[in-house]
Parts: structure tokens; sequence; C-alpha cells
């Protein structure tokens, strides 16, 4: 499909599409850079479709953080029949979903920690600024990038067609159940009120997939959706404990039970460190042990020192011999 629209953005690849937009990569000619354009279906009615559209315009027009899609442009186009459908025009992340790299396999401890922590990060914004995400799930979080050197994944959240306002109105009919089954909070499953705690169930269902490579409650819609409802996600023991009483917090049944999103993000950074040190996939330290060493020094067990990401080992003893 090779469409202008706006006089300045040309599609060139078709990225995905659902039932509602498709997304294209595309040209701004008028700054020479490649960019991505969330083109929505021609012709729908002024229904629960179109406020969404407008939700996700306004929303994405109001955040700005390095853990989220930015928006760049919107516009409305006219098509040769007369039929008129918006768009919106957003840095393109030339990588991924992760979804797609679930696809290879599950994410070492120290991956996931960081992804988590991220995404965190970006949940918190999202949370400190009235908005409930809704819709927390590895086809909507991106990656970038992609290089054969890179050590870690950079996550980029995205979609926020089903997003609301914490004091708005639903931006749907009455009741009406929204997200996606595999990843639904029990909350969401029971057509309760959500609350930013619901993003923080979900996310918790996306780490234990990265680090399991298994969604936690798979199957048909309504078997999905109800499972959560008469038990916890299984959580297997090679995780370590680290994992299990975080994921295990997160994915409490009772919203009251959880924790917020920024203590969440304070916990998987602490252990993304840790377990870069101890550089074993699928394991991670309990808090307190010795390989999370002194919390005010940063001095560990193995004689370094972790700051942020990065590990500083510790200098050796006695001089190399140069002889």
């Amino acid at each position: 499909m090779d469409v202008l629209l706006g006089h300045r953005y040309r599609t060139t690849e078709l990225i995905g599409s659902g039932g509602a937009a498709a997304v294209y990569r595309a040209v701004d000619e008028n700054l020479g850079r490649e960019v991505a354009v969330k083109l929505f279906s021609a012709g729908i009615r002024e229904d629960d479709e179109t406020r969404r559209q407008q939700t996700e315009m306004q929303l994405l027009a109001t955040l700005n953080h390095p853990g989220l899609v930015t928006l760049l442009d919107a516009g409305v186009n006219v098509d040769d029949d007369g039929r008129s459908s918006s768009y919106l025009v957003m840095e393109l992340v030339d990588g991924p979903d992760l979804r797609g790299k679930l696809k290879d396999g599950p994410l070492s401890s120290s991956a996931t920690a960081a992804l988590g922590a991220d995404l965190a990060d970006a949940l918190n914004y999202v949370h400190s600024n009235g908005v409930i995400h809704r819709d927390v799930k590895p086809a909507n979080i991106l990656l970038f990038p992609q290089e054969d050197m890179d050590t870690r994944l950079y996550p980029r959240l995205t979609d926020f067609g089903i997003a609301r306002m914490v004091e708005a109105t639903v931006a749907t009919a009455s009741g009406a159940t929204i997200g996606t089954a595999n990843y639904l909070s029990p909350e969401q499953a029971q057509g309760a009120a959500v609350d930013p705690r619901t993003d923080v169930y979900s996310l918790g269902l996306v780490l234990l997939e990265c680090l399991t490579g298994e969604k936690a409650f798979p199957g048909p819609i309504v078997e999905s959706a109800v499972a959560r409802l008469l038990r916890d996600p299984e959580i297997p023991e090679r995780v370590g404990p680290a994992w299990t009483d975080i994921l295990r917090a997160m994915t409490a049944r009772l919203v009251d039970a959880r924790p917020e999103v920024h203590e969440v993000a304070v916990a998987l950074r602490s252990l993304a460190s840790e377990a870069m040190v101890l550089d074993g996939p699928g394991t991670a330290p309990s808090p307190g042990s010795a390989a999370f060493g002194d919390p005010d020094t940063g001095e560990s067990a193995t004689g370094g020192v972790t700051t942020g990401n990065i590990y500083i080992p510790a200098p050796p003893l006695h001089a190399p011999s140069l002889g």
C-alpha cells in the first residue's frame, strides 16, 4: 500500500494489522526519516471505536517518557471514495515486539528483570498521569535496538487504544470486559472496576512468561479468563526465591494485596543488577542474601561494586608480572 497522508507521510510497508487499524512503515518526506503510521479503518461510525481512537490520540499527545512510543503527529485521511479515517504518526521502533522475541525461547533472569524494571517505570509515569493502560501484553511491548552486539533489550510500551483516565468515563460499553484474555487481571475477567494495580498483575504475567517461555493462562478466551479467578499462576521453583516473591505479589488475586508499580520497579532494578553479576539465566538471588551485598556501599560478595546495571570488578591485590 503506497498512500501519501497529510501531503507528507508516504506508507511503504505493512508492519501489522488488527480489526480496527493497521500499522505501516512510512517515510516523512519533509524530514527524510522513517516513521510508523497507525491508520484506522475508514467509515467507522461515531461509536465506541471512534472514542477509542480519540482517546489514544489525546493520551499519546500528553505522554512523554523513554519507555513509551512517542506520538509525532496526527491527522485525518480522505480516500478516493470520500471515506475518512484518522491516523497517528509515531516514532518507528525498528525491532520485534516481545511476543515475537519469546518465540525464540525464554529470557535470562537479568534480561527479564531489566525489561520489567523499564516497563514498570513507564507504567509508573502513566499511572502518575492518571492513566491505566489495561492491555499490557507482549504484543504491545516493542523492543529496540536489535544490534548483534547489544547487551540488553530496550522496551517501548505501545497501544493505548483501550487505556482510560483513572477518573474518566469508560470509553467502552458499560460492563464490557476489555483487554487480552491471556493477560487479564481477575478484576478485568469479572468486568469489575480497574485500578492502576491492574497493570501490575498483567505485567507480572508477562514477566513470568519471559522467564518460562509459556503463558500462565493459555487456552480459549473464556477458559483463560475464568482460570485466574480460581487459581494463582504457577511459578516454577527454578526461577528462584526472589522472582517467586515478586511474581506472587504482582499476581495476587486481590488488588489491595499487590504492590504499587513503583515498588515493583525498585525491586526489579535491584534484581537486574544482581542477576547480571551472577550471570545465570533463570536464576535470581534472594533479597538479603550475600549476593546482594551491602545496599549502602554497593559492595558485592564477589569483591566488586554494582552500580545501576554495571558491575565494576575489584582491583587485583598485586600488580601483574611483566616478566
